[in-house]
């Protein structure tokens, strides 16, 4: 199939981020727009990736997909300007590009089509109003630039109310959706409580806790909305257990491996007066002293994520997620009198 003299322009590429969609009509010239994802609820500002790291090193979020552009009316006004943009560019007109341009002309004006493609008479304008072209859009937050530009089908038409055609396997979907509101996502900080605080005694061990207020879901929700078409996903993220690291491996870690689980809705216990010598569910003996320096305590909260969405009421799981924070922690040796 030909590619490339078109597809989803830089509004809709680069549209993806905000957190409203600007898909809709425009007062004065009656044209649906390319149509951007729509975010809601616990999601980082201004388009920006979230601070969810996935368990699994190798999911990712899509990296690029189809989604609804133009009606076909204002699709002919922005496809035959591209084409004849591309047609008096230098270069253009001989050649492989040259019979390119001409393919896709043919394509939307003269019903060429190939393979399961049918092609189009005037760019469809007969069935304005009753579906929109579709076309690639990249996703900003892709570090593979290869990857993040492999959605070069040209656009093609999808009648309102209608599933994009078989072949085009990264049309946006729910679960899809899912994936980016997931990347989104921006949950809260986790401060682990400590007793001692921040200066614990060789030996002695550390408590380590959160409190039940740390517990509540967190949701994001991302959605596509123009004319005929409408598809949306909930992720949901239900803290899971805490994940301790020392810092030095001259440590204890308590339980063995420094997961602590969620038990009764709270990770660990409090500390309190007399309890200096007992055994915590969830904490750490430092076995050697910081030596007038620090040991950075990582506590890593694991978030079990979840989606539900159009066409799927039942949630879906999806990899953990994990937010880490950094606790400066110094250890001294205690202190001993001789009488």
């Amino acid at each position: 199939m030909a590619s490339g003299v078109a597809h989803a322009d830089e509004d809709i590429r680069n549209g993806q981020g905000s957190a409203k969609t600007d898909a809709g009509k425009d007062s004065r010239n009656g044209i649906y727009a390319a149509a951007k994802i729509r975010y809601s609820g616990a999601v980082a500002k201004s388009g920006s990736k979230g601070n969810v790291a996935s368990s699994d090193v190798n999911w990712a979020p899509p990296p690029c997909w189809y989604a609804p552009y133009l009606g076909a009316k204002d699709f002919k006004k922005k496809m035959s300007k591209n084409i004849e943009d591309a047609k008096n560019a230098p270069g253009m007109t001989a050649g492989h590009a040259g019979a390119a341009i001409g393919e896709t002309q043919r394509h939307y004006e003269d019903g060429y089509g190939w393979d399961d493609t049918p092609g189009y008479k005037d760019y469809n304008v007969e069935k304005d109003g009753k579906g929109m072209f579709w076309a690639g859009v990249e996703n900003p937050d892709e570090p593979d630039y290869l990857k993040r530009t492999s959605c070069t089908d040209l656009p093609f038409w999808v009648d309102n109310g209608e599933a994009p055609p078989p072949q085009y396997e990264e049309a946006i979907k729910p679960e899809m959706l899912a994936a980016l509101a997931y990347q989104r996502m921006q949950l809260p900080k986790t401060k682990v409580s400590l007793a001692p605080e921040n200066n614990t005694k060789v030996n002695l061990p550390t408590w380590a806790w959160l409190d039940k207020a740390t517990f509540d879901d967190v949701e994001a929700t991302a959605a596509v909305d123009v004319p005929g078409f409408h598809i949306e996903a909930t992720t949901t993220a239900k803290p899971k257990s805490l994940t301790l690291n020392p810092g030095t491996e001259d440590a204890t870690m308590i339980p063995a491996g420094g997961e602590c689980p969620i038990v009764d809705g709270r990770i660990g216990e409090p500390y309190a007066k007399g309890k200096s010598k007992e055994t915590p569910p969830c904490g750490i003996v430092y076995n050697r002293s910081s030596n007038g320096g620090t040991f950075p305590l990582k506590a890593a909260l694991t978030w079990e994520i979840s989606w539900t969405g159009t066409g799927q009421d039942a949630p879906v799981g999806m990899p953990d997620g994990t937010i880490e924070v950094v606790q400066e922690i110094t250890v001294e040796e205690v202190q001993s009198i001789n009488r």
